[in-house]
């Protein structure tokens, strides 16, 4: 109960303990649940990190070899050039690119769905769809000029 001047004012104890209730159901869902009942937000969420971009230039794209062949067998199909802050090229057409840490997302364009992570600051290398890293690797091999 609070009093002002002549009037006294008494906080409807309700609102307070049902918004009392909702925060703590809130962070016992936070705290307890497993990840499938807060959804799929490990899916749809983007990597971490701070957003940046590449370095311009070309990025030609390999698969290992063996020792009885090539040590690198080219990709032509996924390079890719770097044009300006997070825009790309390949295959003739133009898309866009999302690099949050070191996760690289194709957003648009054809290499859309695309992803990759940078293994050095001219080497990437691939994400599967599974988390996995896999054998292609694109390299930066010229710079724009």
């Amino acid at each position: 109960m609070v009093r002002q001047g002549e009037a006294t004012y008494m906080a409807p104890m309700t609102t307070i303990a049902h918004s009392s209730r909702l925060l703590l159901a809130a962070a016992a869902l936070a705290i307890f649940a497993p990840p499938a009942a807060l959804g799929a937000m490990g899916q749809d969420a983007p990597p971490a990190g701070r957003i940046g971009t590449l370095p311009l230039g070309t990025y030609e794209c390999t698969l290992p070899g063996d020792a009885s062949g090539p040590a690198w067998h080219r990709i032509p199909d996924s390079d890719f050039t770097i044009h300006n802050a997070s825009s790309y090229e390949a295959r003739g057409q133009r898309g866009v690119y999302l690099l949050r840490g070191s996760e690289i997302t194709f957003t648009r364009g054809p290499l859309k769905g695309m992803m990759l992570e940078r293994a050095g600051r001219r080497i990437l290398r691939e994400r599967q769809g599974d988390g996995s890293l896999g054998p292609m690797r694109c390299v930066l091999t010229g710079y724009a000029r």
